[in-house]
């Protein structure tokens, strides 16, 4: 379960290096299409335990909700290829009493060239009846500690990507 420490640093977003395997390629050696969610969210599952010491099925189990994705907004900016390292990143870019955006990206191997941006959009739920809940808990603290908190009224996934190529081309 997540415990909230006010002396330590949370990192506000997640990465992986992984490897686009064969079997989850398209003839012309890209990855298809509809991998790339397998991949993004490998990623993050694999990393927030490791950074926030948090397993989500932890507050699944004690608070009875979890969040259901209402929406994914992608943009497939370059292909990732067959046998090309990766990097994925991830990171609550926002939130409020009842939803999250998770962005999601993938970059080659050395930060330098932007493949692909998705947004998920998720409802916090309760298990029970699947209505609309609030956020409570150490789920709160959990989003407060992580969250980038990024305005993004009036942001769209285009003007994501340019922000985000802005950034890689000056090193982040």
């Amino acid at each position: 379960m997540f415990q909230f420490d006010p002396e330590k640093h949370y990192p506000k977003e997640t990465e992986s290096r992984v490897v686009i395997r064969f079997q989850d390629c398209d003839p012309l050696r890209h990855l298809n299409n509809a991998k790339y969610f397998d991949y993004f969210f490998n990623a993050r599952e694999d990393q927030v335990p490791k950074l926030y010491g948090l397993e989500i099925i932890d507050l699944i189990r004690v608070y009875k909700a979890a969040w259901v994705v209402y929406n994914h907004n992608i943009s497939y900016v370059k292909p990732a290829m067959v046998g090309e390292w990766v990097r994925i990143m991830s990171r609550v870019l926002w939130y409020n009493h009842n939803t999250i955006v998770v962005e999601y990206y993938m970059t080659d191997d050395s930060k330098t060239q932007l493949k692909t941006v998705l947004w998920s959009t998720m409802r916090y739920v309760t298990l029970a009846e699947g209505k609309s809940t609030d956020h409570s808990g150490a789920v709160n603290e959990f989003l407060e500690a992580t969250s980038v908190g990024l305005d993004i009224a009036g942001l769209d996934i285009r003007d994501r990507v340019k922000q985000l190529r802005a950034e890689i081309e000056k090193g982040k």
